[in-house]
């Protein structure tokens, strides 16, 4: 399923719309065996463009799903690209403390890989509310 996430997200990054920042980002999760992908989409009202991790869980939403079991994130160059601060938050909705985020480089390669409790400790999450 790793080779599926990581092909997924290769394409999406290669479908993102980046044309201010030139900085194209790929992601690909999975929920319940199925895959979903998306990628950034930039807006010249900067604080309106729309992250990979956002699209991919929107695409998982619209299909019905409700849990992310894992997912890969991919930018450009050889640093991880981690996801944002909201993504965390995103992320922690609709997945759990220990929920595997791998980053991977343009090339494929495993970069990083962390649990969401170790990208955003202490997260306040739906069952704080409950």
């Amino acid at each position: 399923m790793m080779e599926e996430l990581i092909s997924r997200a290769l394409e999406a990054r290669s479908r993102a719309y980046a044309p201010y920042s030139r900085f194209q980002v790929g992601a690909a999760l999975r929920c319940e065996g199925v895959v979903h992908s998306g990628c950034n989409v930039e807006n010249a009202a900067y604080p309106l463009g729309t992250c990979a991790e956002g699209g991919a869980i929107s695409a998982m939403i619209l299909a019905g799903g409700r849990r992310i079991e894992e997912i890969v994130i991919v930018g450009g160059g050889d640093q991880p690209c981690t996801p944002c601060g909201g993504c965390r938050q995103k992320l922690r909705e609709f997945g759990l403390p220990d929920l595997k985020v791998h980053m991977i480089s343009p090339a494929g390669i495993l970069l990083l890989t962390r649990t969401l409790a170790e990208l955003l400790p202490d997260a306040f999450g739906p069952d704080n509310l409950e």
